[in-house]
């Protein structure tokens, strides 16, 4: 079951532009590498599709460009099922890692490529690959070889080429992934520029959790085959529903403790480390009393306790300089390990040394309790 959990999404009303109903597929008959997925895309919206290798999302990029089929369910675009229609009929530009430029071909020749293959006239593919290496950034690399550029510049003539014959969508699966750290930085935001621009859909796969963070209307997070999750950035980031998608997306703290009741959105739970009480939101209405959960909360929003919010002892382990930020190491008496972030000088008093015993706060609108 895909967890959809955005209330305040602004692409909410976009109309809906393709659907996946049911859709398996599988490459040996005995497991499934997408499993009963259940997505809808929205017109205009970028969307990432985020997971660890393995977990069913470029499989699912495939199966919606057409060049792989689903064996069970069936895609709509438009309520029209296009499961089994050619990846050439259905207009979305795609982009891989690799580029897959023509090294024989200039910048202009390869950029002009799809045109060709759909014959259109000469002084219109001139003027579309004008306009493609403008909206790329490319004005004066025409005539140069694929061999003679950057690899940023090569993913640009890659991009220029999928959106030449203006698609309705824009596929993209890991294309930044051979960039260095800088030049895949920069390239997001020209990415997110493009897209702003267009107003076109951006379907884009990817296993770098702040690429999809920094790109995307939506992220949808795949596991094991299905999608754990499915929301806007900041509500992943802030409300994960599962133990997966809190982990997966940044660091958290879980710590373990049984269910005292659980109703209208929050349940209350007692640590096992402590016995400490935790009132937090709770995305799982299936837990009850009694049941095994997690109290999840991201290391940037403990702090050292001053008041009456619930609070858990630790002992500090060891402290790491990090530049903009400092990280503390911790363990409760019991074995439990937790993680602290804070900004240098931002604490009001001197920051706690290795052995020294302190008193975290667990703001309660700030942590989540996850089955």
């Amino acid at each position: 079951m895909n967890i959809e959990s955005d209330a305040s999404d602004p692409l909410a009303d976009a109309p809906l532009l393709v659907r996946f109903e049911e859709v398996c597929k599988t490459y040996d008959e005995r497991s499934w590498v997408v499993d009963n997925l259940h997505l809808d895309i929205r017109q205009g919206e970028f969307l990432s599709l985020l997971g660890p290798s393995g977990s069913g999302k470029t499989t699912t990029l495939m199966m919606l460009a057409g060049f792989d089929a689903p064996d069970r369910g069936r895609i709509l675009m438009d309520g029209a099922d296009i499961s089994r229609l050619p990846a050439y009929r259905r207009d979305m530009g795609v982009v891989f890692q690799s580029y897959a430029l023509f090294p024989h071909m200039s910048v202009a020749q390869n950029v002009a490529f799809p045109l060709n293959l759909r014959k259109v006239p000469a002084a219109e593919t001139r003027e579309r690959v004008r306009e493609a290496l403008a909206l790329a950034r490319l004005e004066g690399f025409e005539d140069r070889q694929p061999g003679q550029l950057s690899g940023g510049q090569q993913q640009r003539v890659a991009l220029a080429r999928a959106l030449v014959y203006r698609p309705r969508m824009l596929l993209m699966d890991e294309p930044l992934g051979a960039l260095d750290k800088a030049l895949r930085e920069h390239m997001q935001l020209e990415l997110k520029a493009i897209h702003k621009q267009l107003g076109i859909t951006f379907i884009y796969v990817t296993h770098d959790q702040d690429e999809a963070m920094t790109l995307s209307d939506r992220v949808a997070v795949f596991n094991e085959g299905r999608i754990a999750q499915i929301a806007a950035p900041q509500t992943l980031y802030n409300r994960p529903a599962t133990r997966f998608v809190a982990n997966f997306l940044g660091e958290t703290n879980l710590l373990e403790g049984r269910v005292i009741s659980n109703a209208g959105g929050f349940a209350t739970l007692r640590l096992e480390e402590d016995g400490s009480l935790h009132h937090a939101r709770c995305a799982d209405t299936t837990l009850a009393a009694g049941d095994s959960a997690a109290l999840a909360i991201r290391p940037e929003n403990l702090r050292l306790a001053s008041g009456d919010e619930p609070a858990v002892a630790a002992r500090v382990i060891d402290s790491i300089f990090h530049g903009a930020h400092c990280r503390l190491r911790l363990h409760m008496a019991g074995g439990s390990e937790l993680s602290m972030t804070y900004n240098p000088g931002s604490l009001g008093r001197p920051a706690p040394l290795p052995g020294e015993a302190v008193i975290l706060g667990v703001p309660p609108q700030l942590a989540m309790i996850l089955r």
